[in-house]
């Protein structure tokens, strides 16, 4: 029997790439942290780690970051969906707004998103008097991490939404069910799965986040200061071993927490298939 042929490289020499490539990108540069860290001993390593601005920076970096990819797998659920089900005249420009935060600069969106909400602001301007700080505040840590997490959850929920069909809601509003019914009972539960790929997406991008934020943030310790600019900060000291610290705490933190995540969604949808 002839063996048979492939247009791509077999197993061996693909997996070789794979590895290769993810090595030289991902494993070797990460391995620098761990290995900066140990030299500086374990009592000053805690010493930094849990320092209470170390703690507060990974408070905040966490929640906010948290926050907005909620609020993103909400409303971000919703924009897909009207993206998807129905035809209105500017569509296609609102369609193509969604994907802006992709292409446009961390640093530009964080300078618009304070000159709308600082307190002269087209919308702080209206916000401070009725007592809500959003510029400068930890509000505006978790806006500017929903706007650049935003297109994360559309993109993610879109492709599922078009591929579902009507045939399902037709057969079942053909069965008395209705509009609530069809929802909650058969699209949702086949949304879920996009749905929490989106708020992850979304989630590790907030943890990242730099740019935007510290223009709105104020950048005030122990209140405002997320950990990636902490980490900055202790480079801009020249205090590298800090710095290495904090990063790897941060690293592990988040790589448990997406971790985490990921295998809730996994169960999710395993236990949606043997349904």
């Amino acid at each position: 029997m002839a063996a048979r042929r492939h247009v791509l490289p077999g197993l061996g020499l693909s997996l070789g790439i794979t590895l290769t490539y993810l090595t030289l990108l991902i494993l070797i540069p990460l391995s620098a942290i761990p290995i900066k860290t140990v030299a500086m001993g374990w009592d000053r390593f805690l010493e930094v780690v849990t320092s209470p601005r170390a703690m507060a920076a990974y408070q905040l970096s966490f929640g906010a970051a948290f926050a907005a990819a909620a609020l993103n797998a909400v409303f971000g659920f919703v924009v897909a969906w009207v993206l998807e089900r129905y035809s209105f005249p500017g569509r296609r420009l609102i369609d193509g707004l969604v994907d802006l935060p992709f292409a446009l600069p961390t640093a530009v969106a964080g300078i618009a998103l304070t000159t709308l909400y600082s307190g002269s602001g087209w919308v702080g301007r209206f916000l401070e008097p009725a007592g809500v700080r959003v510029a400068y505040t930890r509000l505006g840590v978790v806006i500017a991490l929903t706007f650049i997490g935003l297109p994360f959850v559309v993109r993610s929920v879109q492709p599922v939404l078009a591929g579902l069909g009507r045939e399902l809601e037709e057969a079942a509003a053909s069965l008395g069910a209705n509009r609530w019914t069809i929802f909650h009972r058969i699209l949702f539960p086949r949304l879920v799965p996009s749905i929490l790929t989106g708020f992850t997406l979304a989630f590790a991008r907030g943890l990242g986040e730099y740019g935007s934020v510290i223009f709105i943030a104020g950048n005030l310790p122990l209140h405002s200061e997320i950990a990636p600019l902490l980490i900055v900060i202790r480079l801009e000291e020249f205090d590298y071993p800090a710095a290495t610290a904090i990063a790897f705490v941060f690293l592990l933190m988040s790589f448990a927490t997406l971790l985490a995540i990921n295998l809730l969604s996994w169960r999710r949808s395993r236990a949606m298939g043997q349904a």
